[in-house]
């Protein structure tokens, strides 16, 4: 893995993570705008791991759900 996608997704996974579907979107695309103003683009794997992260606390429907709008954003990769 690239070193500054490692940095990026330690430094996502030490982040204060939100407890609800409702907190995660907001925290996902402020994070996602972070990555992409590195010019980071992730593989599909790498945004399984981000979205593994992400709903670590979640009830399990909202880790579905956050499964779900991750793999349409997964699509978009380009690594």
């Amino acid at each position: 893995m690239d070193p500054e996608k490692l940095q990026f997704i330690l430094s996502f996974a030490q982040k204060d993570k939100p407890k609800s579907m409702k907190e995660a979107m907001p925290f996902l695309l402020a994070n996602m705008n972070i990555a992409k103003k590195k010019n980071l683009n992730f593989t599909a794997p790498e945004v399984q791991l981000i979205a593994e992260i992400l709903s670590r606390d979640l009830p399990e429907a909202e880790k579905e759900r956050v499964q779900k709008m991750l793999s349409v954003m997964s699509r978009n990769t380009k690594n």
